[in-house]
């Protein structure tokens, strides 16, 4: 088995996107470890917050079958086909890392640069695996997150219920 981590995101109608989010991955992937939930500024575009938090999961399957299990998730849940990288979705759900696989291809790169780039990435990765060891900087990223440069309040933990009450 190999572990995993993925990033979820939501601005539109976030607290049903993110719980759907979740319980679709567990419904994939069995158990997961997961992160608490922040809430950040949109980056890139004028827009209204989003929910954001990291996933862990387990799986023995190929690692661009997983990418593109997460893209027809994504679909499945509202997120139109030609949406661009900076702007409003309902499910964003990106790869992360997968082991120590390291990729860059025109569909994939591990680990994800979002990784060293955003917060709203590192810190809920940090959060449920900070010994982890970065597979190209060598750095656990607890380390990773007290470097990280922390010039403003970029974001914050919310209280998201992640279950979805019965009908």
């Amino acid at each position: 088995m190999t572990i995993g981590y993925i990033s979820i995101g939501s601005n539109i109608e976030r607290n049903k996107h993110i719980a759907a989010g979740v319980q679709a991955l567990q419904h994939l992937f069995g158990e997961l470890v997961v992160s608490s939930v922040y809430e950040a500024d949109a980056v890139g575009f004028p827009g209204a917050p989003f929910y954001n938090l990291v996933v862990g999961f387990n799986s023995e399957l190929d690692v661009h079958t997983i990418a593109q299990l997460l893209r027809k998730l994504e679909f499945a849940h509202g997120r139109p086909a030609d949406s661009q990288k900076f702007s409003a979705r309902t499910l964003d759900l990106d790869l992360l890392l997968y082991g120590d696989t390291v990729i860059n291809d025109d569909s994939l790169q591990l680990p994800r640069p979002d990784i060293e780039r955003y917060a709203f990435v590192l810190e809920p990765l940090a959060e449920i695996a900070p010994d982890l060891q970065h597979p190209l900087l060598q750095q656990s990223y607890a380390q990773l997150w007290a470097a990280m440069a922390k010039t403003k309040p970029l974001q914050w933990r919310v209280d998201v219920a992640l279950e979805t009450p019965p009908e």
